[in-house]
């Protein structure tokens, strides 16, 4: 056993290694800020608004971050392999099992311990990142807070895990259509986890309150009344002292949906381009695009788990008796199940952000159209990307796979394109 393990995690390795070297010559060679001739010397051109400086730092910095996206995947991946293969997954099961323990109090304990075990060894690439951020002067949030944010993210997603998984082994062990029962009860679930994102979770994180700057909330207020949104749910966070990157964002359901704006974006963007960006939130809000992202949540989900469920049963027969696994119901499997759903969810990444992209393009054009102009669309989004040393125009890979959201040149070409339709 332990020669057959040491073979298949050898093999992984070289692919892994294989794969990172490759995906490293892709990113380092696609990453600078190139634009079609076409827009040289144009607004979405970053040699018009970044530095000399900047656009090596973006370079470089796209090139990392990229890079270790791409990583992140096969490396979760590695983890769960070596928990199956390793025999720790077994061993940490029979161990619960010696302690006579009901069952019911060894699955919080293993899970914790699969999680925990995750979270420590994908720990690595997530300090590289934050190093990465501090070094070019992105993130501002201390070690120590940064470290807190972590960890409420770790018992946040410890108790998500536990109770999603602890539904889905027992639905396992009656036998059936377990994967079409367990598509059933993640609607409510997913619906009630957009509902307590921004009033339980968020919280957890930031500071949230009401705009600032009356002048401005005067303004937003206004737009919020043409929009038809209740004015109570435009908020500003304070996101300063973590972050010097510009964002804005709608989340929640229902009556916990609200709008919220980062401070950084307050007191780095004019009134005009604060206008826009607000705009943008409002029109998911009118476009229902929470709830449309509920709803397709819940599509994927079906598809996710009617895959899953056949690759993961597949798994079992051939690799089940290998890594101590009894049954599909078997705790062991756990690392197996978190291993299937991890490949599966990085390589519907295209469909998902495709998705999302048209989602934000749609936002846009409903900003532009709600102030009725795209004034300061353009500056807008070459302040948001020198803040954080975007790449106005990724490769088509990093596109597919990283990108929610169109491209900085894209976002200019649309501004541009409304503003030439407008003069008609």
């Amino acid at each position: 056993m332990r020669l057959r393990y040491r073979s298949g995690l050898g093999k992984y390795a070289a692919l892994l290694a294989v794969y990172a070297s490759l995906m490293a010559a892709y990113v380092w060679y696609t990453s600078p800020n190139n634009v079609p001739p076409a827009y040289e010397g144009t607004a979405a051109d970053p040699a018009t608004f970044f530095s000399p400086e900047q656009l090596r730092d973006s370079a470089n910095i796209n090139a990392v971050r990229n890079w270790l996206f791409f990583l992140s995947g096969p490396w979760e991946w590695l983890i769960y392999f070596m928990l199956l293969a390793g025999g720790a997954a077994r061993s940490w099961r029979d161990a619960l099992e010696r302690t006579g323990l009901p069952v019911w109090v060894r699955f919080p304990i293993y899970a914790l311990l699969v999680n925990a075990a995750a979270f420590v060894l994908y720990l690595p690439l997530r300090v590289v990142g934050y190093k990465l951020s501090r070094a070019y002067g992105i993130s501002t949030q201390p070690a120590l807070d940064w470290l807190r944010d972590k960890l409420v993210a770790f018992g946040i997603g410890y108790a998500t895990l536990l109770a999603v998984s602890g539904v889905a082994f027992w639905l396992i062990s009656k036998g059936g259509r377990w994967w079409l029962k367990l598509w059933l009860l993640s609607i409510p679930f997913t619906a009630f986890m957009m509902y307590v994102q921004p009033v339980v979770i968020d919280p957890l994180y930031n500071d949230f309150k009401t705009l600032s700057d009356p002048k401005l909330e005067a303004r937003i207020l206004e737009l919020a009344a043409k929009a038809d949104i209740p004015a109570h749910r435009v908020y500003e966070v304070d996101m300063s002292e973590k972050t010097n990157a510009m964002n804005a964002y709608v989340n929640g359901m229902g009556s916990s949906l609200r709008i919220v704006l980062w401070d950084t974006t307050l007191k780095k963007l004019t009134e005009q381009e604060i206008l826009l960006v607000m705009a943008h939130e409002m029109g998911h809000y009118v476009k229902h695009h929470l709830e449309w992202s509920a709803a397709g949540a819940a599509g994927s989900s079906l598809a996710l788990l009617f895959v899953g469920g056949w690759i993961y049963r597949f798994a079992i027969r051939r690799r089940g008796e290998r890594w101590g696994i009894r049954s599909p119901s078997d705790m062991a499997a756990l690392p197996l199940a978190m291993l299937v759903l991890s490949v599966l969810s990085f390589a519907t990444l295209p469909v998902s952000n495709a998705v999302s992209r048209n989602a934000e393009a749609s936002a846009d054009r409903y900003a532009m159209e709600l102030i009725g102009s795209a004034e300061g669309s353009a500056t807008m989004n070459q302040k948001m990307s020198v803040a954080v040393l975007a790449d106005v125009n990724p490769p088509l890979f990093v596109k597919w796979f990283r990108d929610d959201h169109p491209s900085d040149l894209e976002r200019i070409k649309d501004a541009e394109r409304f503003e030439r339709e407008r003069g008609r």
